[in-house]
């Protein structure tokens, strides 16, 4: 059973840190693209960043300058280091990622369970 884990979210004043991680595990044969969305309750889930296996990334003009993406192959973990943050990135942040697991013909998108950034003012 393919599963993602995420950790690192938390509480952080405007202008602080974050560093969040994203753990793939299961029988995994190969994880293509990867990447993180954001959710405020009321909200469309809206795309935060992406990076391909290769490393070629995506990021939202939202946080371009201030986020970065990042993985690691060998993990099957990717990373998203969140800096200058505001109290607009308060939300709570998904991972996902396009694996081929075990049993499975093609690829498929999964998702974490989210984890919650809140920034203070």
């Amino acid at each position: 059973q393919v599963q993602l884990v995420e950790s690192g979210g938390g509480l952080v004043q405007a202008g602080g840190s974050l560093r969040l991680s994203c753990a793939a595990s299961g029988i995994i044969f190969s994880i293509n693209h990867m990447g993180w969305y954001r959710q405020v309750p009321g909200n469309q889930r809206e795309l935060v960043a992406t990076i391909t296996y290769g490393g070629s990334t995506n990021i939202a003009d939202s946080v371009k300058g201030r986020f970065t993406i990042s993985r690691d192959n060998a993990k099957n973990t990717v990373y998203l280091q969140m800096n200058s943050l505001t109290p607009e990135d308060t939300a709570v942040y998904y991972c996902t990622a396009e694996i081929l697991g075990a049993g499975a013909e093609r690829y498929r998108s999964y998702w974490g369970q989210g984890t919650q950034v809140t920034v203070s003012s």
